[in-house]
């Protein structure tokens, strides 16, 4: 039963980790005001450059590669969610249709940039340095705990977590955090108040980039090992679902983002897992998505985002 529970659960914290960098972002650019559909397109940017990145400094970096990979994956999607920034904040364009556009823009972007750079193939090379399987000193010779959450699991996946709870703490607990969540629900409010909305709803879009480039980059590092057109498949809108699952509360996305993972990461456990095992893979496969389909049925008009979510704030009314 032990050795079943570490299968599942290191599993789903490898599956879950990019998810839940990913809905995080989602959760300040929201936050802010700013619906930011392109989370998808900002996890394919954040993938394809830390392929690259990975492959070009592995013999530089070594064993570090995949971490300073995943920063610049960050940097990337930071850079990336700028045009989103702008069309939705100076340019006052609709949120969705402009994070449609960074979804549609990131696939055709980095599939012909790998074709330049791979003589014409379709994808990269194998990565060399990955993120592997980790045991923490001491807490992994915890009786039965040990075994289930601290020995072969995911370091990012860790990272991860503790990025949520810091990210708790920056929205609820301090100044900057109040004028994020001031901005997405009445800017108005907040502009007489001196707090510049512009600039928090630039915080807050930047942010969910560089969250969402590293949420990319674990992917491509911890379980695809390499980038292809196929690399980033959804799992920007399941980030979405996780953050209004959990309703714009980090610790709550987190909880969401590993229920996701857990059900990606059962297409490739199935035949671990005895009670699993009968069932066809494609069941398996498509669970992730049928279970998001349903989540937002049910839940998306049960949780309430900021008030001003989605609307274009113009300083002069």
């Amino acid at each position: 039963m032990v050795g079943t529970l570490a299968i599942i659960v290191s599993s789903a914290l490898v599956y879950s980790a990019p998810l839940i960098f990913t809905a995080l972002g989602g959760t300040f650019s929201e936050r802010s005001g700013v619906v930011n559909v392109g989370l998808e397109g900002i996890m394919t940017v954040g993938a394809f450059s830390a392929a690259i990145f990975n492959l070009n400094t592995a013999h530089i970096f070594g064993v570090w590669t995949p971490w300073i990979a995943m920063l610049f994956g960050g940097l990337i999607g930071l850079l990336f969610s700028v045009i989103h920034a702008v069309a939705t904040i100076n340019l006052r364009a609709d949120h969705i249709v402009s994070g449609t556009v960074i979804n549609l823009m990131a696939p055709g972007l980095t599939v012909f940039l790998t074709k330049q750079l791979f003589d014409g193939k379709g994808q990269t090379e194998i990565i060399r340095q990955r993120f592997g399987k980790i045991s923490f000193p001491i807490l992994k010779d915890i009786p039965v705990l040990g075994d289930i959450f601290f020995k072969n699991t995911s370091a990012p996946a860790y990272v991860a977590i503790a990025i949520a709870f810091l990210a708790y703490f920056v929205i609820f607990k301090t100044k900057f955090g109040l004028r994020l969540r001031s901005v997405g629900e009445n800017p108005q409010a907040a502009d007489t108040l001196g707090i510049n909305v512009y600039a928090m709803k630039y915080a807050g879009v930047l942010i969910s980039g560089f969250l969402g480039g590293m949420g990319g980059a674990v992917v491509v590092q911890a379980i695809s090992g390499q980038f292809s057109v196929s690399t980033i498949a959804g799992q920007g809108f399941i980030s979405m679902a996780a953050m209004i699952f959990g309703k714009w509360n980090p610790i709550g996305v987190m909880g969401a983002a590993f229920f996701f993972g857990l059900s990606q990461s059962l297409a490739i456990i199935g035949s671990q897992i005895s009670f699993l095992s009968g069932l066809p893979s494609v069941y398996l496969q498509a669970a992730p998505y049928v279970l998001t389909i349903i989540v937002l049925v049910i839940f998306i008009g049960k949780s309430q985002g900021p008030k001003s979510i989605g609307v274009t704030y113009v300083k002069s009314k």
